[in-house]
């Protein structure tokens, strides 16, 4: 069955497009394309010019979590990869390629890393457009997937940059008007990447002061109790269960890494806690209802009249990590978890207070998550129907 071509559209070496789009070589659209030289560690700095390298191109945006300067050399070579304001910059090596980033401020001087791709067009209104084209996930973003096919090492060259295919609209307003629409977008998820980070900040500031006492909640007093954890919630090993005896069923099975299988059926009466022996050692599982512990885990096998959930954020809190043996395959030594002292709260119900006052922040970044992950979701639904024309915006 053959795919029909809608009316006012037509089929291009990038696909279907409207009539009135243009397919342009990146290598067309440029006043040119060039990337940085090697060398230039040598040039490294406390100061000075800013050094963009991979790491700093990012999807769409440029970040500067991880900074280096450097004190470039004189000449032609410094100012042919001196970087300005809608320069489009792409990763041409390495893990990271086919990141693309827009310049979007002027910098007093920086410069390009040998593993940057820098991309300077004719008209520079065209940058935003360009780079949502090319960036991941986006129609023009498997041109460099294409590019680097049959490589043994992942890499562009620049006649791979100049012979990209954009899908050009006619006019600048609806250039902008896509680019603006995604940019939107882009704003909104990392709003949220922001909240979720400061609600993870302030989730930790509060197991800091309530899993150690230093804030009481109103209305409970005494004094807390200094205990092993052996005596509070003694760990054991989990039981095999190969591969080949794993029947689908409803209750899961914590690993190491957590809940990666469902069994027909369980070991263990829920709520339960649960945290890795070997391989992956650290993170804490909470469990509500029945479950089959791995034997690459450890489990609590009583809680000793304390609050399960209390114990979770406990633990989570201590970071088993430390007690870790081994430099190839980490494993949890629990008799020095055993054996670790900390302080608990008198009561059941205050541990119970504390651990729904974190069960309600963890919902709060839960739920945030998967806003985020919605938003991704669309923006990647965007995308597709605002860079191939299936949506026109007016």
């Amino acid at each position: 069955m053959h795919n029909t071509v809608p009316p006012g559209y037509k089929q291009t070496e990038v696909g279907v497009i409207p009539e009135d789009w243009e397919v342009k070589l990146l290598g067309e659209l440029a006043e040119f394309v060039t990337s940085g030289s090697r060398g230039w560690a040598e040039f490294y700095s406390e100061s000075g010019a800013l050094f963009i390298r991979s790491q700093n191109v990012r999807d769409g945006r440029l970040s500067f979590e991880d900074t280096q300067h450097v004190r470039p050399p004189l000449g032609a070579e410094g100012n042919r990869t001196k970087v300005y304001r809608n320069d489009l910059l792409i990763t041409i090596t390495g893990n990271s390629v086919g990141n693309v980033a827009l310049v979007e401020q002027d910098f007093k001087e920086a410069y390009i890393s040998q593993h940057v791709g820098m991309v300077r067009l004719h008209e520079a209104e065209l940058g935003e457009y360009v780079c949502r084209y090319l960036s991941p996930n986006s129609p023009g973003n498997s041109q460099i997937a294409g590019s680097q096919s049959g490589q043994s090492k992942p890499g562009l060259n620049l006649q791979n940059l100049r012979d990209f295919r954009i899908a050009v609209p006619p006019t600048l307003p609806e250039q902008r008007a896509i680019a603006t629409a995604l940019s939107d977008v882009d704003a909104l998820i990392a709003s949220l990447d922001k909240l979720i980070a400061k609600k993870c900040d302030m989730k930790q500031a509060a197991m800091q002061e309530l899993l150690t006492g230093k804030r009481r909640l109103p209305g409970f007093s005494g004094e807390w109790e200094v205990k092993r954890l052996g005596e509070i919630c003694p760990l054991q090993r989990g039981f095999d269960l190969p591969t080949s005896q794993l029947r689908t069923g409803y209750f899961p099975v914590v690993y190491s890494n957590g809940v990666m299988n469902y069994h027909a059926c369980c070991m263990v009466k829920g709520p339960g806690v649960v945290t890795g022996r070997s391989g992956t050692i650290g993170n804490v599982h909470y469990v509500e209802d029945d479950y089959w512990p791995h034997n690459t885990s450890l489990w609590v096998t009583s809680f000793k009249g304390n609050s399960p959930k209390f114990i979770f954020y406990l633990l989570t809190y201590i970071g088993l990590d430390k007690f870790g043996t081994g430099s190839g395959v980490p494993t949890l030594n629990r008799n020095d978890v055993h054996a670790h002292r900390t302080i608990i709260p008198p009561t059941e119900a205050e541990q119970t207070a504390i651990a729904a006052i974190l069960s309600d922040m963890d919902a709060e970044i839960a739920s945030l998550e998967q806003k985020r992950d919605k938003t991704r979701l669309m923006k990647q639904g965007m995308m597709q129907e605002l860079l191939t024309g299936r949506i026109r915006l007016v």
